[in-house]
């Protein structure tokens, strides 16, 4: 059965969108979905199912969107998926909390990155549904602009990381 990593859009994120984790495994698993695991509280699940990819994201965009009122976005990916991310991650130089990928629902336009300002140094890569950000400071206290981050979601290296690990081990029967 394929693994699946869901990231939600703004859950848990400045007091909006408040879903513990806990509830969100059991919407899971009420939709079928087989060894169910969360990470952090920003929004992360992982599980297996034998339904497409469309059947999983509208299956669980609609039980979000009924148990919170409005759909936070669902973005999915396959370990091998999360591998890539990870493995075509720019800026070696950049420490992993600092360096912020945002995950997309379908690659940007080609000039997305005309529309970029970039006060504080901020150093920014796109690759197919991924937008990678270096943030020097910290994302914080950044002034960066980019329109095209707007419809995705980020979490930071260290995090996905930590979820290709997870959805390795859950594919190889080891979680």
């Amino acid at each position: 059965m394929p693994v699946y990593v869901a990231l939600l859009r703004a859950v848990n994120v400045g007091g909006t969108g408040t879903l513990p984790m806990a509830e969100l495994k059991a919407i899971c698993e009420r939709l079928g979905f087989a060894d169910v695991k969360t990470y952090i509280q920003s929004g992360n699940v992982l599980f297996r199912s034998e339904l497409s990819e469309a059947e999983v994201q509208a299956g669980l965009e609609s039980a979000l969107a009924e148990r919170m009122g409005k759909a936070p976005g669902v973005l999915l990916r396959s370990r091998r998926e999360l591998d890539a991310v990870v493995s075509q991650a720019p800026f070696p130089h950049a420490k992993p909390n600092l360096l912020l990928v945002t995950f997309l629902p379908e690659p940007t336009a080609a000039d997305a990155l005309d529309k970029l300002v970039a006060p504080g140094g901020e150093e920014v890569q796109i690759h197919g549904r991924e937008i990678y950000v270096h943030y020097p400071n910290g994302s914080g206290r950044s002034k960066l602009k980019l329109p095209a981050l707007k419809p995705g979601t980020a979490r930071n290296l260290n995090t996905v990381r930590k979820l290709a690990e997870m959805a390795a081990a859950m594919e190889e029967g080891q979680a």
